[in-house]
């Protein structure tokens, strides 16, 4: 493994792409819609990349559910993330849901062969246009219990968990995919409320990955946190003590641009405390970053660096057949399904 997370132009592997996924740099991919057509079809594109690519890649995807979710046809309908409190009124249920839910998404990915699938989103409130139903809830009171719980699912199928988007993205109105936005509220109040849902489930040990946000929060530094050591290092690393692996969001959403061209973001959001770089839907950004970009790190963190990433790797393999065969798979498809039409029908 190295730093980049790179992505897959269409619905099969071209050659030109085996070369840049073995380049040195190269750790992984991301997978999106516009590779898949059918279950057949995602199966045997990734079987094909883990047969001609001769290293061990990371294969990863956003399956959220509701609204971002890259693999539906022959897929559980996943729940946006708002609707298990939004549409169950009973706790218990919520929290037996969520779970099933989580260990549904990673159970049906690992039958696929994918690493991980970048959630759950940890973001309090709906009101911002990249987040809206994406977020459980508006106060970490009622969040953090259902994140846990779909965060105990996914770790029972084997999958890493990956919260986002540090140290909160849902107070703002802007989409980071589309510009920089800047989070003006004083800092006391990201501390005591939009960071909780992070440093309550770190303080669990219940984080493997964090992925911070393409966002500026004036009051605290003036860079966005996906590129601040104030936030990657000092209030991360130090103060929240994660020991887990950072991903930078994408740097190829137009939030990242304050940070320079695709070499600079990838080199800031290194230095800043990022052990791994997304860069997708840029192939000129990824061939410049891979023919520019210099590793300046000492062989100690390098390799310290390379191991929390060696723990993003799945920890089960599920037969898609056998798994679709089985009482839990069926009786969650139904209701999971049954929710998210519910909440899709509001």
């Amino acid at each position: 493994m190295s730093t980049l997370l790179i992505d897959l132009k269409d619905q099969t592997l071209h050659q030109e792409e085996v070369e840049r996924l073995e380049h040195p740099l190269v750790a992984g991919l991301i997978l999106f819609t516009r590779n898949f057509y059918d279950r057949e079809q995602i199966q045997a594109l990734i079987k094909d990349i883990r047969r001609r690519v001769k290293k061990p890649l990371l294969i990863t995807v956003d399956q959220e559910g509701g609204r971002v979710q890259r693999f539906r046809e022959g897929f559980t309908k996943l729940p946006a993330m708002q609707a298990f409190a939004a549409l169950i009124r009973e706790p218990a249920r919520q929290l037996a849901m969520a779970k099933e839910a989580g260990w549904q998404m990673a159970a049906e990915m690992a039958a696929l062969d994918i690493d991980l699938s970048f959630a759950p989103v940890l973001d309090l409130g709906h009101q911002c246009k990249a987040i809206g139903d994406r977020s459980f809830c508006d106060d970490a009171e009622s969040a953090v219990p259902l994140a846990t719980a779909f965060i105990d699912g996914m770790h029972a199928a084997g999958m890493a968990s990956t919260g986002k988007h540090f140290p909160g993205h849902g107070q703002v109105l802007t989409d980071s995919h589309l510009e920089t936005p800047f989070d003006d509220r004083p800092s006391a109040v990201i501390f005591e409320r939009d960071i909780q849902p992070f440093q309550q489930l770190i303080a669990q040990n219940k984080l493997d990955a964090v992925m911070p946000a393409h966002v500026i929060y004036t009051d605290c530094d003036d860079q966005p946190a996906s590129g601040s050591k104030y936030w990657l290092q000092d209030i991360l690393r130090q103060k929240l003590g994660f020991k887990g692996a950072v991903f930078s969001d994408d740097l190829g959403m137009k939030g990242a641009g304050f940070m320079g061209d695709f070499v600079a973001r990838s080199e800031k959001a290194l230095n800043a405390g990022c052990d791994l770089l997304l860069l997708c839907n840029e192939p000129d950004g990824v061939v410049q970053v891979l023919d520019k970009l210099k590793l300046n790190e000492s062989r100690p963190h390098f390799e310290a660096r390379q191991q929390r990433l060696q723990t993003l790797f799945k920890q089960k393999t599920f037969n898609w057949n056998e798994l679709t065969q089985t009482a839990r798979w069926r009786e969650n498809s139904k209701k999971l399904t049954a929710l998210q039409e519910q909440w899709q029908s509001v």
